[in-house]
């Protein structure tokens, strides 16, 4: 499998500040990351919490929220690859995180991955919903500097539905031949990692 942590700075900084936590604080703290993973909006701490958080693990507010993002991240991407546990662990270990990190990671996915997994099958990530794709083709045959011009474009139109409201958002997207095909290639590229996952 390839890896799915690609070693960014972001994740370089995180996984500095992430070896240097104590294993049992940091197993509490991805124990609690695990458990609020799939509840959609809702924050895994308090404002309250995360002040005790700081001074707990010695994190300023900007690096705890560093540490946090980045651990729910790697869970995030593990429940969307369905990796294995100790697959996850060698990944990150790939990136640099401390072994005993690594397997509080991998421990905690091994027990709470497949319900997490079941939990967030049902979640939507993203708030719109496309119902509707209606397209248009359209040909420029002149312009007044050109008399004779064939410029070709499309226009989709995409029907967007919120659970939220009952009215639908139509979005309009306009390509040429280069940016259609273009676009066309990440639908295939999308296409193919649905299908990895079926």
């Amino acid at each position: 499998m390839t890896s799915f942590i690609k070693e960014t700075e972001s994740i370089k900084e995180a996984v500095t500040f992430i070896n240097a936590i104590d294993v049992n604080k940091f197993s509490r703290l991805i124990s609690r990351i695990t458990q609020k993973l799939h509840l959609k909006g809702e924050r895994t701490f308090t404002e309250e919490e995360e002040e005790k958080l700081q001074s707990a693990l010695s994190l300023d507010k900007q690096t705890l929220n560093l540490v946090l993002e980045t651990a729910a991240f790697i869970l995030e991407q593990a429940v969307y690859y369905n990796v294995k546990p100790a697959s996850l662990q060698q990944q990150l270990e790939a990136v640099h995180l401390n072994p005993e990190k690594a397997e509080v990671f991998s421990l905690t996915w091994a027990a709470a991955g497949p319900e997490l997994v079941e939990k967030l099958k049902h979640n939507t990530f993203a708030p719109k919903k496309l119902e509707y794709v209606g397209w248009q083709l359209n040909l420029q045959m002149a312009q007044s500097s050109q008399a004779r011009l064939k410029s070709p474009s499309a226009v989709l139109q995409l029907g967007l539905h919120d659970d939220n409201s009952e009215v639908q958002e139509n979005v309009f997207l306009g390509f040429n031949h280069q940016e259609l095909l273009h676009f066309y290639n990440q639908l295939e590229t999308v296409q193919s990692q649905l299908d990895t996952l079926t």
